[in-house]
């Protein structure tokens, strides 16, 4: 498990920031459980990052892709760079990459490697995966009394069974993190890892 904190973010960042001087290529995320998740990806198709020269920076956030962007070029000009991102963050990331010169203002941004999930690495994972399925996982992580907590909670008793398992994926950062990795290793076992984290490893794989 990484070290949380409240200065875990910046810390993770910088640690990741350290291991830019060689690296082939580039992978940008929001945070440390999205970076969690990358390298469960990359573990679950048999991928070594390291061994590839691959390095997974966790920003702290859409709004500093732009300045990370600018790090990584001036660390590693020839480095291919990908990114993962949520849909609400696109504004912000389609100016950054169109102000580093990736892409046009009207591209696709998964044309420069960045790929979007439809609400957050959260959903993707419940909508591969399946609702019954992420249930079953929670419940052998011995966390299955808490998810029917959760779900007795007159805010979200009468939503739908995604919504609910999404809002207990996401509560705190130490479950985030922890069901990001248990999630992607489930997807990538049964072969249903959700594309944009696919699409992001494909876009640093060396050709």
């Amino acid at each position: 498990m990484p070290e949380l904190g409240p200065d875990a973010p910046q810390r993770a960042t910088a640690r990741a920031l350290d291991r830019l001087p060689g690296a082939a290529a580039v992978v940008l995320v929001e945070g440390i459980s999205d970076e969690q998740a990358v390298l469960a990806a990359a573990d679950g198709l048999g991928r070594d990052l390291v061994d590839e020269h691959v390095v997974v920076v966790p920003v702290g956030g859409a709004h500093a892709v732009d300045r990370t962007l600018g790090i990584v070029a001036a660390t590693v000009p020839d480095g291919r760079v990908a990114g993962l991102y949520d849909v609400a963050e696109e504004p912000v990331v389609r100016r950054a990459l169109i102000r580093r010169g990736l892409v046009g203002p009207l591209e696709d941004l998964s044309s420069a490697g960045f790929h979007v999930c439809r609400l957050d690495l959260e959903d993707e994972l419940i909508r591969a995966l399946g609702a019954r399925s992420v249930i079953d996982v929670v419940e052998r992580a011995g966390d299955g009394n808490a998810l029917r907590t959760l779900q007795d909670q007159q805010a979200w008793r009468d939503q739908p069974v995604e919504a609910q398992l999404r809002r207990f994926l996401g509560s705190g950062a130490s479950r985030k993190i922890r069901y990001g990795r248990l999630l992607v290793q489930e997807a990538a076992t049964r072969g249903v890892l959700p594309a944009p984290l696919a699409g992001v490893l494909d876009a640093v794989r060396d050709r």
